[in-house]
């Protein structure tokens, strides 16, 4: 028996045919693919041929009133679909933005919510002409590549380029909500801990950076060997163990600069103030290369440093 073998074809497709094909794939008809795209039929038939001429193996089943995707169609359907939305609305995104000012930040999530965005407001009011587009994750940025102005970052002083600029740094303290307290044991000394529950990160020990986050090396630092709490919450973040511990669910031991304002609403307790932990750790700033001479991106620099120092000034840190 002889067999027949196309060759494989190399070439990239021409994307162009992909807007066709998807037509063609929402109606399975070439007749309403072509009312839908302004086209005639003809001209959409043509490029579904060509598509699939590119790719060498056919993507319909031709029937009389209507076609049906093969396999191999479903398969590119999978890929093209989601591709083109995805083109379709950057394209939406950079339309509407056309002539605009807007800020690009990257940060990670527990900064967006507990120290960003509730001062964000006062920016906002300070410069109503200027939009934010904030993009929370950890993931690293290139600000040599990438569409984002700023990055904030909390690192290890080693970790950072040499253009970051630190914001602030930081120190770890246990804390509690007031009714809490109110309901619990007394809490004057460390050991006192025992009669409640420690909320803590929960990957803290993963990594030796995260170590300076965790109850060990605050117990450590107490002299408390083999100190067992009632029992341990954990939480993957800092925003998250924030809340645990504002809904009366344990003490926390929590990063200053992310919990000054719930102390200065009184939100939650400093439990033992005496006992705050110095953290290796700090608080960056990065600014892209092509965007910081940019009056937009100055302005928001210029309040950032502002809102850095009345953190700074908060904490007890007087390096400035």
């Amino acid at each position: 028996m002889q067999h027949h073998h196309t060759a494989l074809r190399t070439r990239s497709i021409s994307v162009g045919h992909l807007r066709a094909f998807l037509a063609v794939t929402q109606h399975l008809n070439f007749r309403a693919a072509a009312e839908e795209l302004a086209l005639t039929q003809s001209a959409v038939t043509r490029q579904i041929q060509a598509l699939e001429s590119e790719i060498g193996v056919a993507l319909f089943l031709r029937h009389t009133r209507a076609v049906e995707l093969t396999s191999a169609g479903t398969q590119l359907l999978r890929a093209v679909s989601p591709s083109l939305e995805r083109i379709d609305s950057a394209v939406r995104f950079i339309r509407q933005n056309a002539g605009r000012k807007i800020v690009s930040i990257s940060t990670w999530a527990s900064f967006a919510s507990m120290w960003l965005i509730p001062r964000l407001e006062s920016f906002q009011r300070e410069h109503p002409d200027i939009d934010i587009r904030i993009d929370a994750t950890d993931v690293s940025v290139d600000l040599e590549t990438s569409d984002v102005d700023l990055v904030l970052r909390y690192a290890l002083p080693t970790n950072v380029p040499a253009q970051a600029e630190r914001l602030f740094g930081e120190q770890l303290t246990p804390v509690a909500s007031p009714w809490l307290l109110k309901s619990s044991p007394p809490l004057k000394k460390a050991k006192d801990l025992a009669q409640f529950a420690l909320i803590e990160a929960g990957d803290a020990y993963r990594s030796q950076h995260m170590e300076w986050l965790t109850w060990q090396r605050w117990l450590d630092a107490q002299g408390l060997k083999g100190f067992e709490p009632k029992r341990w919450l954990y939480f993957n973040y800092a925003h998250q163990i924030a809340q645990s511990a504002l809904t009366g669910q344990g003490v926390a031991l929590t990063r200053m600069p992310l919990i000054a304002d719930s102390l200065a609403s009184g939100d939650l307790v400093e439990v033992l103030p005496g006992t705050r932990l110095e953290s290796p750790l700090a608080y960056w700033l990065m600014v892209g290369p092509r965007s910081g001479q940019r009056a937009e991106i100055k302005a928001f620099c210029a309040w950032l440093h502002a809102q850095a120092h009345t953190t700074r000034t908060t904490i007890g840190e007087v390096n400035d």
